[in-house]
């Protein structure tokens, strides 16, 4: 039972760890929806986050295991890696614009605020998720301890 319920820590922390890495990305996006003009002298573009299922098994392999004392083989999640999203921006008439080209228009980066905000909600629901998941974890060890007292 102790190996399956560590296991659940390490579920869990890695779950928090991804979508912190998430919400560090979404606030890039952000702080970068109006850079017109990056080092490479091209606008920003939005970046996503990859994620992929840490190593130590499937989630069926998980269930197959369940009872026994490997706790499932469960490795959580894992960043995989940031990905440029290859749409292209929107492009503005904006003459005055230092960036705007020989017709007057500025290509803006292909950050969606909304898109953005929602990305951030999701991850925190996450984030809260996991944090839930490790404090139920926590009960039923004190439980457990509490019992084996007895």
């Amino acid at each position: 039972m102790s190996a399956g319920l560590g296991g659940v820590f390490g579920i869990a922390a890695s779950g928090m760890a991804a979508t912190r890495v998430q919400m560090d990305v979404v606030a890039e996006n952000l702080a970068n929806a109006d850079s017109t003009s990056g080092p490479d002298g091209k606008p920003y573009q939005r970046k996503e986050v990859v994620l992929q299922e840490a190593q130590g098994g499937s989630f069926a392999d998980a269930l197959d295991n369940a009872g026994s004392s490997s706790g499932g083989g469960l490795g959580g999640v894992e960043v995989s890696g940031i990905a440029t999203d290859p749409t292209p921006g929107q492009r503005v008439y904006d003459p005055g614009n230092p960036a705007a080209d020989a017709q007057g228009y500025v290509t803006m980066p292909n950050v969606n605020p909304v898109t953005e905000m929602v990305d951030l909600i999701t991850a925190s629901r996450s984030y809260e998720a996991n944090v839930q998941v490790l404090d139920a974890a926590k009960q039923m060890y004190n439980r457990t301890l509490d019992l084996l007292k007895t």
